[in-house]
């Protein structure tokens, strides 16, 4: 029996929490890369602690990305966050990099050759989804935990005598009723601040963004209201707890609320399937979902590193679906050519358009007209409906 009436929680964290500081430095290396060579390969990790940064991973792409450059990259990435604080500043901390080429026996298995077409850059398997309960078709929770952080960012990003640090964090809880949202049961917010104010005016600071991101009406109890639970928050960001690259994955996906297939996906190039094999299942649910097939649409891919097809393609309309779901994935897998060639070129993904994928989501955000979020188009709408009337 399908459970319809309950509470479900997502969290959401800041561009300036440790992990994300990582993954906004790896992206923007990816982005870097990818401008001077829109065919380079890129793995890179990055760990944070306080003033000290390191870089590693394998790269293949132009000799102009030099060593100096990806440590350039990462301290323009700490400025643009906002870290000028004595324990993680963009000016003084300490970047090492150790990052190298791609191994040999990776590029063979990845690279196309003869008849040979390009393969994917690991096996794993993916998942996208979609649901009908908000405008951008993702699950309301995480929608609105990272939304409320956005509003605290450029709020903060305005201001230069903001109270606000960067390191923050948000959690919300939705009842459901009949499946569907219908208020907040709590909110927890967690945001850095100067020390010279108390944990009752940074309450009153984030409050107002809270009720604009949230629909009228559903504001949770005043005292389910959280903010700063602990009393002090001044000491944050990778100064208070070490990052790293690819730890918020389920921040980066869908708060939870469906399956995710482990990998992580900052500091990769498309031909990673981890990222672009994603990217295509989110895009492939939601445009099922915004064709009117179904009302909730989960899709898992799967791949082997080396072979260019999908193993498998999987759906599930969690009996919400209004047409054959074994049809439905044939259809789908004519419309899109799933192989890594295929993604990339369908949705432009061999371009600079990561660095801003490193924070409050991967999905739900608005198609961007250089190609950002180009996974969250609706294009393949019309065509599905035509299809099955």
């Amino acid at each position: 029996m399908v459970k319809t009436d309950y509470v479900f929680t997502s969290e959401s964290v800041s561009e300036g929490h440790p992990d994300k500081v990582c993954d906004r430095i790896s992206d923007s290396i990816v982005d870097l890369y990818l401008g001077a060579d829109p065919q380079a390969r890129i793995a890179v990790e990055t760990l944070a602690t306080t003033n000290r940064v390191v870089l590693a991973g394998e790269v293949r792409g132009p000799a102009s990305v030099t060593h100096d450059r990806l440590i350039e990259t990462a301290r323009q990435a700490i400025k643009d966050i906002g870290y000028e604080q004595a324990g993680f500043h963009w000016k003084n901390a300490e970047i090492e990099c150790h990052v190298h080429e791609q191994s040999v026996d990776i590029a063979v298995g990845v690279d196309a050759a003869g008849n040979k077409d390009e393969g994917a850059g690991d096996q794993g398997i993916m998942f996208g989804y979609a649901v009908r309960e908000t405008e951008e078709l993702m699950p309301a929770p995480i929608y609105y935990a990272h939304n409320i952080l956005r509003s605290l960012s450029a709020a903060r990003h305005a201001d230069a005598n903001s109270l606000l640090g960067p390191d923050a964090k948000s959690q919300v809880s939705l009842q459901y009723k009949n499946g569907k949202p219908v208020g907040a049961t709590s909110i927890v917010v967690s945001t850095q601040h100067d020390e010279s104010v108390d944990v009752a005016e940074v309450r009153e600071i984030v409050r107002p963004h809270v009720l604009k991101v949230l629909p009228e009406g559903w504001m949770c109890p005043e005292d389910k209201f959280y903010v700063n639970p602990t009393g002090r928050f001044v000491i944050g960001g990778p100064d208070g707890d070490a990052g790293l690259t690819g730890r918020k994955i389920i921040v980066d996906t869908y708060g939870g609320a469906a399956p995710h297939g482990g990998g992580a996906f900052s500091g990769k190039d498309p031909t990673k399937v981890d990222r672009s094999a994603a990217y295509a299942a989110r895009y492939l649910a939601k445009n099922v979902v915004g064709a009117g097939l179904a009302d909730r649409c989960t899709i898992q891919l799967s791949y082997a590193i080396g072979v260019s097809h999908p193993l498998s393609v999987y759906i599930d309309t969690a009996g919400t679906g209004r047409v054959d779901e074994e049809k439905l994935s044939a259809v789908l897998q004519e419309l899109v050519n799933l192989t890594p060639r295929g993604i990339r070129t369908h949705l432009g993904l061999n371009r600079p358009i990561y660095t801003r994928t490193s924070s409050y989501g991967h999905f739900g955000r608005a198609a961007e007209a250089d190609g950002g979020f180009s996974w969250e188009r609706l294009d393949l709408v019309d065509e599905l409906k035509r299809i099955f009337g």
